[in-house]
């Protein structure tokens, strides 16, 4: 029973409850934004896919092959879980996400460490996707991870985010204020898009259970309920990564 109400819940939603209380180990990155590893403090600001080499190379067949690693932490069902999320990028996308294989010089480490959290944009050499058990193994908060690792922030702390979202400063948890802080973004000339899977529910980092987002200019517009990707995330996906035919394709369907 727990389980199915917890897929009803937004990929933020879910997040927070699996990170809330996280304790890192030693050898685990600082989050930001509450499911952004960072390698350093000096990246806590900055979007580290504004630089440059974050993104995953193309190979002369027009796809994207990311190497994957999933570690023997997960059950046979845990694992079904995850490769669902991996393979999804195929459909809508030219991504392809494929097990490693011996000479790979950049891949994803998926495991369960504590929390759910993932680095932004491609970092070179293995890096790690945390699906914890306890928490995080639902197909949203896999995609969700996956968009991360592929260079893709918070839809709140889009560059245009004021245009779209206010932001209730004083009722965000203290220390926590960053999680909102506005980021120099591409957006990939796409909309700010309330039903992305990257965007978070209005309560999230709250201190006293009040707001600390709301839609404007319109209060009453739903927005972080997302349980999957959007067609806006899957657009501004094959615009960053220039996925043509899925492009076209996208085109030919709306005319």
């Amino acid at each position: 029973m727990e389980e199915d109400t917890n897929t009803r819940l937004s990929v933020g939603e879910l997040l927070e409850r699996a990170n809330r209380a996280r304790i890192p180990d030693s050898d685990e990155p600082t989050l930001v934004g509450g499911d952004i590893a960072i390698k350093s403090e000096a990246d806590r600001n900055a979007d580290p896919c504004t630089a440059s080499g974050c993104l995953w190379g193309k190979w002369s067949d027009g796809k994207v092959y990311i190497p994957y690693y999933i570690t023997n932490h997960f059950s046979s069902r845990e694992q079904a879980i995850i490769t669902r999320g991996l393979d999804s990028f195929s459909a809508v996308s030219c991504i392809r996400f494929r097990p490693y294989q011996n000479g790979d010089q950049n891949w994803l480490s998926i495991e369960s460490r504590n929390g759910c959290y993932s680095y932004v944009g491609r970092q070179g050499g293995g890096q790690t996707v945390s699906l914890s058990r306890q928490g995080c193994l639902y197909h949203s908060t896999v995609q969700h991870e996956l968009l991360h690792a592929l260079g893709f922030n918070h839809e709140q702390t889009r560059s245009d985010r004021d245009n779209h979202i206010k932001v209730y400063w004083e009722n965000i948890i203290e220390g926590m204020d960053y999680n909102f802080y506005k980021i120099n973004t591409l957006n990939q000339g796409t909309p700010y898009d309330y039903n992305s899977v990257m965007q978070y529910e209005k309560y999230a980092f709250s201190k006293n259970n009040l707001p600390t987002m709301m839609p404007i200019p319109n209060s009453n517009v739903a927005f972080g309920q997302a349980t999957q990707m959007s067609n806006n995330d899957i657009d501004r996906l094959n615009r960053l990564y220039k996925c043509c035919k899925f492009m076209m394709s996208k085109l030919e369907y709306s005319l």
